[in-house]
């Protein structure tokens, strides 16, 4: 059986762990999580090896694989790319046509949250957008990437963003919706209100960065009387491809950076980004400030940062 290992930071595992919510499985000892998903069976163990098993594994190791190190055994690095025969793989003209793009940003943070921005591009300024340094935000740091988030508003593109504030998630988690549903749903959203807003201006397709398997997020969205639009594609990693998909990850995450300052100044303490142990000492911090329901205000209390936290007070 097809299978690549990877060495992985525990931040990384728990963010795949929130990614694969909707996958996930019974936990073998000795692992944080195990995910099963129509490519591959995903296993987290907590010395940080992360094991993917199945008929096509790089397909899911190409998500995080960027993060650690690891080995296959094919001997080969998976390569960062949609598989050719999936009708939800964009056509590799697309991302250079004119065409639209959304990512989110928020989602493995305790605190603050989730923003989520669809981006329209036309083919005529993807140049400019290259040009003033536009790319996967991960690869920028805060300050560059409120910069750019600036520059691209300048050039008059279309864009549509949504913020799911913390407690309105709070109060869907509590109602039965997970993480990846609140996700396609905001994602969903935003690409509806960026097509009103540019009207008859012709687009070629949809790009979603892919955070869930289609046949999922077309579950999530029909759960709610929504259906997929037409020539919408998902791709992992989609923010290296699509400038489009880069904009709206810039856009998503200055937003989501402009609500952590908010939330700080509101608490009277620097939130933390991430889910790290930090985190979990800020926790602490704000319920002897603040008291235990500050923190529906501010975070998204259903992690495990919310009980781990207890160890500090």
């Amino acid at each position: 059986m097809p299978q690549n290992v990877y060495v992985l930071p525990l931040e990384t595992i728990n963010k795949m762990k929130l990614s694969y919510t909707d996958s996930l499985t019974a936990t073998p000892p000795g692992a944080v999580f195990r995910a099963k998903t129509s490519h591959a069976v995903i296993t987290a163990y907590k010395s940080g090896k992360v094991l993917f098993q199945g008929s096509s594994p790089e397909t899911e190791a190409v998500k995080w694989s960027a993060e650690g190190s690891g080995t296959s055994n094919a001997h080969k690095k998976p390569k960062p790319a949609a598989k050719p025969f999936s009708k939800f793989a964009p056509p590799k003209k697309l991302f250079n046509e004119n065409h639209i793009g959304s990512d989110e940003a928020g989602t493995g943070d305790y605190f603050g949250p989730i923003t989520v921005a669809a981006v329209y591009v036309e083919q005529q300024q993807i140049d400019t957008l290259k040009r003033l340094g536009v790319k996967d935000s991960k690869a920028l740091t805060d300050p560059v990437i409120r910069q750019l988030s600036k520059e691209i508003i300048k050039q008059n593109i279309a864009y549509s963003l949504l913020v799911l504030h913390n407690e309105k998630y709070n109060n869907l988690q509590r109602g039965g919706w997970t993480q990846g549903k609140m996700k396609a749903m905001l994602h969903h959203h935003a690409i509806s209100k960026l097509l009103q807003k540019i009207e008859n201006k012709p687009w070629d397709g949809i790009i979603i960065d892919q955070f869930c398997e289609p046949a999922v997020y077309n579950r999530h969205i029909a759960s709610e009387k929504e259906s997929l639009t037409e020539k919408t594609y998902f791709l992992t990693k989609a923010e290296s491809y699509s400038i489009a998909v880069a904009a709206g990850s810039i856009i998503a995450r200055t937003s989501f950076l402009n609500e952590m300052d908010k939330l700080s100044d509101q608490t009277g303490i620097t939130l933390p980004k991430g889910a790290s142990k930090k985190v979990d000492k800020t926790i602490a911090e704000v319920i002897t400030v603040k008291g235990d329901a500050f923190l529906n205000k501010i975070a998204k209390t259903h992690f495990a940062n919310t009980k781990k936290a207890r160890l500090y007070l």
